[in-house]
């Protein structure tokens, strides 16, 4: 199975995969630069944090083995894919309680501003895989094959 894999090392927390991520998923038709950052509807799905001055960790959704997300939601809006092993999210099928976002060990499963809950979806949508891997200028993002369970 295929999963996001960081080199913490490497990131320089210059947040193009935050961008890409938001370019990747915007509702309208455009080019990066006419990507509004402001608009609701455009949220990363990933994030950087900062522990510590020159210090980033690029965060993304584990797609875990045993996601507490899933075991969590009542609604069956959040299930893990057998097939590819990724989380897959049905914003028609969320009844907004939240425990998924409770109980996300990781904290990636969060409220949405435009959808009820926001959480990485692998890009399913594009044939390339990742946009916030192909985009990152250091590498510090990249797709490792791993072995479930």
């Amino acid at each position: 199975m295929k999963r996001i894999m960081i080199d913490i090392d490497k990131c320089t927390g210059c947040l193009n995969c935050s961008i890409a991520c938001m370019q990747s998923h915007r509702k309208d038709e455009g080019n990066l630069y006419t990507l509004n950052l402001g608009d609701k509807s455009n949220e990363s799905r990933n994030y950087i944090r900062q522990p510590a001055p020159g210090k980033y960790v690029p965060l993304f959704c584990r797609h875990c083995d045993d996601p507490e997300c899933a075991m969590a939601c009542m609604s069956g809006a959040i299930m893990k894919d057998k097939e590819t092993g990724l989380m897959r999210y049905f914003d028609e099928k969320c009844a907004s309680c939240f425990m998924c976002v409770m109980n996300c060990s990781y904290g990636m499963t969060r409220p949405g501003k435009s959808s009820k809950v926001i959480k990485c979806d692998f890009c399913a949508h594009d044939p390339l895989g990742p946009n916030c891997v192909r985009m990152c200028p250091n590498k510090s993002i990249y797709i490792a094959e791993v072995v479930a369970k």
